[in-house]
């Protein structure tokens, strides 16, 4: 198994690394809940990127209206949507305030693994947003 590294430019792209590791995982992006692009990985093109990121935020809002057409619930919690082809599984989970994570993987992917690592770099990811800012040393300013 190899590394792939995702793009150095996108300051959240490192979240994606485990998941473009998984066996059958094609990619994955980082999208905020408007549309855009936090972080892709490499085989995605920067337009296709986009328009990952724009469905992803359709998408999941479709998914919470159509669960609140069910449950009457003005908020639903969404864990996850999943949209199975004949090309594969598109999975969006949400990954904290304003933040979605989405991945495409082959037909023959293991999805409870796929599932729950996607839920372990989401809880990094909030780590990781709730850490505090470093301060500089008071001894190492003149």
């Amino acid at each position: 198994m190899t590394t792939r590294d995702v793009r150095a430019d996108d300051g959240l792209a490192w979240v994606l690394t485990p998941l473009l590791e998984l066996p059958g995982v094609r990619h994955a992006v980082i999208a905020t809940g408007d549309g855009l692009v936090e972080g892709s990985s490499p085989g995605l093109g920067r337009a296709s990127a986009e328009r990952v990121a724009a469905m992803t935020a359709t998408l999941h809002a479709a998914a919470r209206a159509f669960t609140t057409s069910f449950t009457d619930e003005e908020a639903p919690g969404l864990q996850q949507t999943v949209v199975e082809s004949k090309e594969g599984f598109a999975i969006v989970v949400p990954a904290g305030q304003n933040t979605s994570l989405a991945l495409f993987a082959d037909p023959e992917a293991q999805l409870g693994n796929i599932a729950y690592q996607m839920q372990v770099q989401v809880a990094a990811l909030a780590r990781a947003m709730a850490a505090p800012a470093r301060q500089p040393d008071a001894a190492a300013t003149p």
